[in-house]
């Protein structure tokens, strides 16, 4: 691995540098006030859900960390900007981007639990005897939290000790020591592992599922064919959704790592496919409120109810 002190490799102006930080920035400003509103529709809704189900505790603990994530957007679309100061970039390396990547492994560890939620609902509801009792879900998400802040969030923040030179507007490695460089990759081997697994796990239970669900039509001798369509695009969208949000971050991400820790790098262009992916796989933040309507009928017909309440009050205040 080469010296901290050759971020960024010299490949590329500080112009096309300027331009692409300045473009995602603006792409971040504009997600954030759509995603605001979306988790905090989410967020009062969630409150407003009894944990009655196992789902439900999985769904407002995802409703958090879609709204924690959302909140970091603007510090690190400001860090982006030519005109940032040093301290909000270091901020920014030390606490922000952390929390960030945090919330979105955290939200795609809570995914796999929800498919496989299901998966026991549907298709092994023998799974009862453990996978649907409440205490169990409490303790996996638990554990998902404190797995992930626990163990990458404090100490890549401890870690991320070093004095903030000229290459830390162009790179949050120059905060770093040799030791932390080395702790990063195995964080980012570690979390691109996390999303491998969680992807295999919701493509075989969601697989699982929509047979399970054709077979009972089938079993029943339902001619139901919109029952049908409707399971099939219900699962659909979960999968849509899930990849063409993540799918493109991850398959870079690695090799974004490897290549920068070598200072083989051509960071004109991996900096923009890197960055972009980033905010591709942010706006699963803004899609995530949407897919509770269409999946989960409590949260939807809380939401409807609340609507409705408050266009009444509205109605006999006026």
């Amino acid at each position: 691995m080469s010296n901290k002190s050759s971020y960024p490799p010299p490949l590329c102006s500080s112009l096309t540098l300027e331009t692409t930080d300045i473009v995602v920035s603006y792409l971040f400003f504009f997600m954030f006030p759509i995603a605001l509103s979306l988790n905090g529709m989410a967020a009062w809704v969630s409150l407003h859900l009894r944990s009655t189900s196992t789902f439900i505790i999985y769904l407002k603990n995802l409703v958090a960390s879609d709204l924690l994530l959302t909140l970091t957007i603007p510090p690190m679309a400001a860090s982006l900007l030519p005109e940032a100061t040093n301290e909000l970039k270091t901020f920014n390396c030390r606490y922000t981007e952390v929390v960030f990547y945090c919330c979105l492994y955290t939200g795609i560890g809570l995914m796999g639990l929800i498919s496989l939620d299901r998966f026991f609902k549907i298709v092994r509801p023998c799974g009862k005897l453990l996978g649907q009792h409440m205490v169990f879900s409490i303790v996996m998400s638990s554990s998902v939290w404190v797995l992930i802040f626990g163990g990458t969030a404090i100490p890549t923040m401890i870690m991320t000790d070093q004095n903030p030179d000229n290459n830390s507007a162009h790179s949050c490695m120059s905060l770093k020591s040799q030791a932390a460089i080395t702790f990063h990759v195995l964080v980012v081997i570690s979390m691109e592992s996390l999303f491998w697994i969680v992807s295999i796990m919701i493509v075989f239970c969601y697989i699982c599922i929509t047979a399970k669900v054709l077979q009972s039509f089938r079993t029943s001798g339902s001619s139901n064919s919109q029952g049908k369509k409707k399971t099939k695009l219900r699962v659909f969208l979960i999968l849509f959704v899930f990849f063409i949000c993540f799918l493109p971050l991850h398959v870079m991400r690695v090799p974004f790592t490897l290549e920068r820790n070598e200072g083989k790098l051509n960071i004109c262009t991996s900096k923009l496919l890197h960055k972009l992916a980033l905010w591709v796989s942010t706006t699963n933040a803004c899609l995530d409120p949407i897919l509770y309507i269409y999946l989960c009928r409590q949260y939807r017909n809380k939401l409807f109810s609340i609507i409705k309440s408050g266009a009444i009050e509205k109605k006999n205040n006026s």
